[in-house]
């Protein structure tokens, strides 16, 4: 019976990501990472997005979610166990997000704090959203 326990515990522990939680700059976004936008297309229309960054909305304007689409297209994005980060308008949103999805379904998740408004405020220039 103890076997069985320590094995669960053990198993558990493996589901568990890693997550980070860093304040964004424009240094931070030299590193050869993926960052991946969650907020949603009038966001990205508004203030543009990170050169190279994947734009997979998370919550919409409603603040409603839909869990297997995104898993869906963040899994053709990233690999488990593939580091990446998330970035929203402040860091609100990927704070839940990247919990989530670290303790609960074992990513590697670096959550970008202070989000575009931060980068913005810093002199980061966005690129425009093209879709």
């Amino acid at each position: 019976m103890k076997k069985l326990l320590l094995a669960s515990m053990l198993g558990l522990t493996l589901l568990f990501g890693q997550l980070q939680t860093v304040w964004v700059t424009p240094d931070f976004l030299k590193k050869e990472m993926k960052i991946i936008d969650i907020r949603t297309a009038g966001e990205w229309r508004e203030t543009g997005i990170i050169n190279g960054a994947y734009t997979i909305t998370f919550f919409d304007e409603r603040g409603k979610f839909d869990i297997p689409s995104f898993l869906a297209k963040l899994n053709q994005v990233v690999k488990k166990g593939e580091q990446f980060a998330l970035i929203c308008r402040t860091g609100s949103r990927t704070t839940e997000v990247a919990n989530f999805l670290s303790t609960e379904l074992g990513y590697d998740v670096i959550n970008l704090k202070g989000g575009m408004m931060k980068l913005q405020a810093e002199g980061y220039r966005p690129v425009p959203y093209k879709k």
